[in-house]
């Protein structure tokens, strides 16, 4: 018998009251450990900071978007936190002054890079249309486009 087997067995020979309060103290110092990756990421626009490229090829990519949608290279799309899926936003690249209109239907980027100033993550195609994707990154401005019927 394994280790991991042995803690299930004592795990289901306890009352479930017992369980319920193993499952909250497991979660607690879950959210003490790891309290810096659950807190929201929220931005006030416009937004100075990052922007990368992400494809179908990079590992870690899925086949489909956080809102369901199926993940689409040419499409003028982008990942970011604390804005609803489907706002369009308006990112330009500070050092040319090109901009590309995106709308909102993933998350990311990873919020360890979050912290590090990466504030988008812009389609390949997307990203091409403001700078080339031989750089990783560039420097944008964000700006959020409130208006629920635009169209681009």
């Amino acid at each position: 018998m394994g280790i991991a087997s042995f803690f299930m067995l004592k795990y289901r020979m306890l009352s479930s009251g017992v369980r319920k309060v193993l499952y909250i103290a497991v979660f607690l110092i879950g959210l003490w450990f790891y309290g810096e990756y659950l807190e929201p990421v929220r931005f006030d626009f416009p937004v100075h900071g990052f922007a990368s490229w992400y494809s179908r090829e990079d590992p870690g990519v899925g086949k489909f978007t956080a809102n369901r949608e199926k993940f689409d290279d040419s499409a003028m799309t982008c990942a970011a936190w604390g804005v609803p899926f489907g706002t369009h936003l308006k990112v330009t690249n500070k050092s040319n002054g090109r901009y590309v209109i995106v709308r909102v239907n993933d998350r990311g980027p990873h919020r360890r890079l979050v912290r590090k100033g990466r504030v988008i993550d812009l389609t390949k195609s997307a990203f091409r249309k403001i700078g080339s994707t031989k750089k990783g990154l560039i420097r944008v401005k964000v700006e959020r486009l409130d208006d629920p019927s635009f169209k681009r």
